[in-house]
């Protein structure tokens, strides 16, 4: 099922880097592509930062129209800003997000901006203290960085007045990102409420 998935993500990259005239290579962390076309496949993986500090793609396609220099400034805006996702330190959002950053599918109650991932990770992390972030998928196109992530961890702590009691957490989100000159400016994003309320056991 991970396999084509992953095919899917990459033949979506790659579309949209044909219909902005240009050519995508794809590769992944965990061997998928067999050794086949592997001079076209080192290039994105020249471009991860592998400082440890940094979450790590698991399989990244990029766009080569775009050069490496800004593909590398976009896939090391995303390292940042998912790192602050995985572990919840503010200096990772800093780097990531310009001051006039901008949520376009702000939900109810998260002021907008970038105190509004501060205000989203606090109270994530309320309720699931061990909570990290997996970058399975990261699609870098033109000046658009798309990823799908996975967020795990434990319900051990509070939510809306409810006590966990250890429930597993696993659910999924997608994100594009919208780069400028030399930070992320605005957002879209989408999670999987209905599984997280659901392994919460806060439905209804």
């Amino acid at each position: 099922m991970r396999s084509r998935t992953l095919v899917r993500t990459a033949a979506l990259a790659a579309a949209a880097a044909c219909l902005a005239g240009g050519t995508a290579a794809t590769a992944y962390a965990n061997g998928h592509d067999n050794g086949r076309h592997q001079a076209s496949h080192a290039w994105p993986q020249r471009l991860i930062d592998r400082s440890p500090d940094l979450v790590q793609p698991q399989a990244i396609t990029v766009d080569h129209s775009i050069g490496e220099k800004r593909a590398a400034q976009e896939v090391h805006l995303a390292q940042q800003l998912y790192t602050f996702w995985n572990i919840g330190q503010q200096k990772y959002l800093d780097a990531a997000v310009s001051p006039q950053f901008k949520d376009n599918t702000l939900p109810a109650g998260r002021p907008q901006g970038p105190t509004g991932p501060v205000f989203a990770s606090r109270n994530f992390r309320t309720a699931v203290p061990d909570l990290t972030c997996e970058l399975s998928d990261l699609l870098v196109t033109g000046d658009k960085i798309t990823a799908r992530l996975v967020f795990r961890g434990h319900f051990t702590g509070t939510f809306n007045g409810v006590q966990g009691k250890g429930q597993n957490v696993d659910f999924n989100a997608i994100d594009i990102q919208h780069v400028g000159t030399d930070k992320i400016i605005e957002d879209w994003h989408i999670e999987d409420n209905q599984t997280l309320m659901t392994q919460l056991g806060v439905n209804g």
